[in-house]
């Protein structure tokens, strides 16, 4: 029975001690010319994923399960190139990816009819993977269906009444008219013109019209025939608007983000942070998107507000969202391969490489909202875990160190 307490308790003192180190050791990487520790190995766990059909199996999850777990695969690898991480591979990979995306599978769950094409969802992203695979590898027919794809697109903002497009017959989400404005950005910097400037000026100044009265910020669900608000500024959507807004506007992103950052950023309990996906003072019910809240927070949304973060030069709390996930996403680190939550999620890895590859937009960083002390508590609770079972044996020492001394001294007064 002491054995198996001591194995046990050197068992705690083990996983006290990597998660420690899980919460102080670098896990992101702020500059662009460096490579974003793990992520080349997760992304190897979610090649071998797709291989074997997680993208079909994620399509039973959500409605663009399938075409999000190929975008960000294709997207992450090229955020890697962009960093000078096999920058070759990187175009072979996303190229793959968008190959994917195209497929009859891909386009299924999309409406051809619709303005533009599939929806502004399915256009956007599609039109951004297909941009950033030319800031790698510059493709004649990839460039000629860029500009195509991205004339479909302005022309289809130009004649919308509203800045918000549909996705899907009758539903309309600004951050998927986010990614779409920011994917004509990209493609006038990749073919070195400004055909797409006055389509995405006029998109700006159109959406600083429409914000949410209640928090400041872009809504996440509208009318698709005015604009109007249905439902207000929500986490899962504001983390992808933030990881896109600093390619459309720095200046009108740098307010958002702060806003955001303000309204959305929180420590449960007093430990990691975390993002709500409601802003302080309000409730709601999860859903597919924000997955099960737990005292308000979404785990995808605090995902994928790393990625906002570093996009915006906040490395402080970029660091402290991924060492939080270090600790808590329980990653398992293979020969060649990193997943986290044992790899059950093959989708929630895909947002968290996505995330951690971000490039920083190169703007001035704002104010730190976290400062070093944030893992206080967190370090406390790994030292109680790592030592709490070794104190009966240690008083147990004491003790008898104790009664070790106390015999001579008696021998030595019986003797007098």
């Amino acid at each position: 029975m002491l054995v198996l307490r001591r194995v046990l308790s050197s068992i705690l003192t083990v996983i006290a001690c990597v998660g420690a180190f899980r919460l102080v050791a670098p896990a992101t990487a702020t500059d662009q010319d460096q490579e974003p520790p793990g992520v080349r190995r997760q992304l190897a766990f979610l090649k071998q994923e797709l291989d074997s059909g997680a993208d079909v199996d994620a399509q039973s999850l959500f409605p663009e399960g399938y075409f999000f777990l190929n975008v960000l695969y294709g997207l992450t690898w090229v955020d890697l190139g962009n960093r000078g991480v096999e920058p070759e591979r990187a175009a072979d990979e996303a190229a793959w990816a968008l190959s994917r995306m195209e497929s009859p599978q891909g386009r299924a769950p999309f409406d051809p009819s619709a303005v533009p094409p599939y929806g502004v969802f399915y256009a956007g992203w599609t039109n951004r993977l297909r941009a950033g695979l030319l800031t790698l590898r510059d493709v004649p027919e990839q460039r000629t269906k860029l500009l195509a794809g991205s004339k479909a697109l302005a022309a289809a903002f130009d004649a919308s009444p509203t800045p918000f497009l549909t996705a899907y017959p009758g539903q309309a989400w600004p951050c998927d008219s986010t990614v779409a404005i920011a994917s004509l950005r990209l493609a006038d910097t990749v073919t070195g013109g400004s055909t797409f400037a006055p389509a995405v000026t006029r998109w700006v100044q159109r959406s600083q019209n429409l914000l949410d009265p209640a928090t400041g910020l872009l809504p996440h669900y509208v009318d698709p025939a005015t604009g109007a608000q249905v439902d207000g500024a929500r986490g899962t959507s504001q983390a992808i608007i933030q990881r896109f807004l600093p390619e459309i506007d720095p200046a009108f992103a740098r307010g958002q983000y702060l806003t955001f950052r303000d309204k959305f950023l929180d420590r449960p309990f007093f430990l990691g942070p975390a993002v709500r996906e409601y802003p302080h003072g309000v409730d709601g019910p999860g859903d597919v998107d924000s997955g099960p809240l737990i005292h308000g927070i979404s785990l995808s949304t605090t995902v994928v507000a790393l990625g906002a973060a570093q996009t915006h030069g906040d490395a402080s709390l970029a660091g402290a969202l991924a060492n939080f996930g270090e600790l808590a996403g329980l990653p398992v680190t293979g020969p060649d391969t990193k997943r986290y939550a044992f790899g059950l999620l093959p989708i929630g890895d895909a947002f968290l490489a996505w995330s951690k590859s971000a490039v920083p937009a190169g703007t001035e960083s704002p104010e730190p909202a976290l400062t070093g002390w944030w893992r206080t508590p967190l370090l406390l609770l790994l030292l109680l875990l790592g030592l709490g079972p070794w104190l009966p044996a240690i008083r147990r020492s004491a003790r008898t160190r104790r009664r070790a001394t106390r015999v001579p001294d008696d021998k030595v007064r019986a003797g007098s």
